[in-house]
């Protein structure tokens, strides 16, 4: 399984889907996805992290920058 560090937190998180554990067959779910933001960036995030954003305004970079100092 692959994996790439949450850019909130800085977690490694897993990511399903290519041919990673095609021999293996080992199946864990993704842990995280890439969200186009309010301000046109783009940033892998956790679901940890997700939660984590405010729900009240338009989620920029500068939100996302604020998670790793939370951490």
């Amino acid at each position: 399984m692959a994996s790439q560090p949450c850019d909130g937190c800085g977690e490694s998180v897993s990511i399903g889907g290519g041919i990673a554990n095609i021999w293996t067959q080992e199946s864990r779910p993704t842990e995280g996805i890439v969200l186009e933001l309010g301000d046109g960036t783009e940033h892998f995030l956790c679901y940890d992290c997700i939660d984590r954003l405010p729900d009240d305004a338009e989620v920029t970079a500068e939100d996302v920058a604020a998670l790793s100092e939370e951490s």
